[in-house]
Parts: structure tokens; sequence; C-alpha cells
């Protein structure tokens, strides 16, 4: 789980590398976690920070509707989302307030 974590970060940092030429190195967004690219998972960052969360854009419902629930669940115990400013059982309620009928098994 520790190598999957790493890849979310390189693969993060990659997206903002930039070649000599201006042009990105390399097209991390479509990548894909769980299922779904990092621009979806990004697109559902604002509903998974505490306080008190806005509700989850219609992106990032669209997004999840195909993202695996229980590779999404692999992460529920990361110690890298409290460092992107993610909580982890915020992020667990995102599908239920999008009316997903795939709810994370976790």
């Amino acid at each position: 789980m520790k190598h999957a974590l790493l890849l979310v970060v390189v693969l993060v940092v990659l997206n903002f590398v930039i070649d000599s030429n201006g042009a990105k190195a390399t097209k991390v967004d479509d990548a894909k976690i769980c299922n779904m690219t990092v621009a979806e998972l990004m697109e559902c960052k604002p509903a998974a920070v505490a306080p008190n969360p806005p509700p989850p854009t219609q992106a990032c419902c669209s997004g999840l509707s195909h993202g695996d629930m229980g590779c999404l669940c692999s992460y529920k115990h990361s110690p890298l989302l409290p460092s992107f400013g993610i909580n982890p059982t915020i992020a667990l309620q995102i599908p239920a307030k999008c009316a997903l009928p795939n709810k994370p098994p976790c």
C-alpha cells in the first residue's frame, strides 16, 4: 500500500513538471487511480476537507460514479491524505452525498 501512496504523490508532482519547451513532460491527468483520473479525484478534494466541506460538485460525482470503491477504501488509513488536507472520514461520505448506488464497502 505504501507503494501505491508513493505513486499518487509522484503522479501529483509530475503534474507540475515542465520540460524545456514549456509543455507537460507527461499527461498525469490521464493516469488512473482506483479507476478515476487524477483530475477527477482533485474535483472531489474540496468536499473532503474539514471542518465544513462544501457539497461535492457534479464533476466530482461524475468521476466517482465509475470509481472503484473498494480501491478507494484502501486509502482510508493513509497517513498521506491528512498531509494533503483530506479528511478520509469525510471523503468516504462523498458517494452518499452524490446519491451513488456504489457505496464504499469500508
